[in-house]
């Protein structure tokens, strides 16, 4: 008999300690929207062995920079780029002022409603659109019409401000990096003064630490003598496929340990990244839930993903599998804001 309620003692410790270690766990979890598996060990893994002082693997925290597509690896790019839906705005507001744009390409195809000749555009016709659309205005002009407009429009499937739409997981995986002594960069094809209006409410993430295209502004003096920066409608760096390496050299001047992307547009930076010496963590979003989100990848006009997937699967780069790997897309799926803390 005591020995029975010996064993019986023993095994009901040894359940309480899993439960107060279970929930130690699920307290400490720094990933709580990202699945249990081995993507998810990937980056913990990744994370602990550049940060143990002393290990083999160890990168002093000046040399942790970590840069992020944005379009569709840190918020939803479909069914159009949200800034091209912000261009597309402004165009048709300005339209009437412009009658050439009924024979200019991508006006043409706005104008026309031919929704698949203007995906074909790409990010070059996306800056086109908003280069013309915002010529002749001052910097803090546009930026006060991004905030406004961000504030008013919503999208066409979610009904929700676009700045809401933004991926649980990867605002979870920025703070962890931060956490972990990461400086996170943004490293975009989308317009940097666009994404400088609302990046840092977002994620986090400051306008001195947003990498994207960007049009010419001209110094000048303004009728009330102030200066003042105005845009002009011409692109002077489009920061896609091999212009994001030279966008980090240029406006980041270290080669990244961590890289994150979705599409094609992303491949050169991986490569990049992945040809610098020591540990390093390539990483990127495959969007596979329809129900959820949305699911695409090598045939889709917006976030193609094709060479960079093939190459992900030679050299062993993490895919994280939308509908597999995240428990949580959005925070409003919970009853969260959406804003990075």
């Amino acid at each position: 008999m005591v020995s029975l309620i010996r064993r019986g003692l023993t095994i009901g410790l040894a359940v309480l300690a899993l439960v107060v270690t279970g929930r130690a766990v699920a307290q400490t979890d720094t990933l709580p929207s990202w699945n249990d598996g081995a993507t998810k060990t990937a980056i913990t893994a990744f994370v602990a062995r550049v940060t143990k002082d002393g290990g083999p693997d160890f990168v002093p925290p000046a040399e942790r920079i970590a840069v992020f597509d944005n379009d569709g690896t840190l918020w939803c790019e479909q069914p159009v780029y949200v800034q091209l839906a912000f261009g597309l705005d402004r165009v048709r507001a300005m339209a009437a002022a412009h009658p050439e744009w009924k024979q200019q390409q991508p006006f043409k195809a706005f104008l026309a409603g031919d929704k698949d000749a203007l995906a074909a555009q790409g990010e070059k016709g996306l800056l086109t659109l908003v280069a013309a659309a915002h010529s002749g205005m001052t910097t803090d002009a546009y930026a006060t019409s991004v905030a406004d407009w961000l504030a008013q429009a919503r999208h066409p499937r979610f009904h929700r401000p676009y700045n809401e739409l933004v991926y649980q997981p990867m605002l979870e995986l920025l703070a962890y990096l931060r956490a972990n002594g990461f400086k996170t960069f943004i490293v975009s094809g989308g317009g940097v003064e666009f994404m400088r209006v609302w990046a840092a409410k977002a994620y986090g993430i400051p306008p001195e630490q947003v990498v994207g295209s960007y049009g010419a502004t001209q110094f000048k003096i303004g009728a009330d003598s102030r200066p003042v920066l105005m845009k002009l409608a011409k692109v002077e760096f489009i920061d896609d496929g091999p212009g994001k390496p030279s966008g980090i050299n240029r406006f980041i001047g270290r080669r990244p340990i961590l890289a994150f992307g979705n599409s094609d547009g992303d491949h050169q930076m991986l490569q990049w990244t992945a040809a610098g010496p020591g540990a390093r963590f390539l990483g990127i979003v495959h969007h596979t839930d329809a129900a959820r989100e949305y699911a695409y990848d090598r045939q889709s006009k917006i976030g193609k993903l094709d060479k960079a997937l093939d190459e992900a699967a030679q050299r062993g780069w993490t895919v994280v599998d939308m509908a597999k790997d995240w428990k949580t897309v959005f925070a409003f799926e919970r009853g969260g804001t959406g804003a990075s803390q």
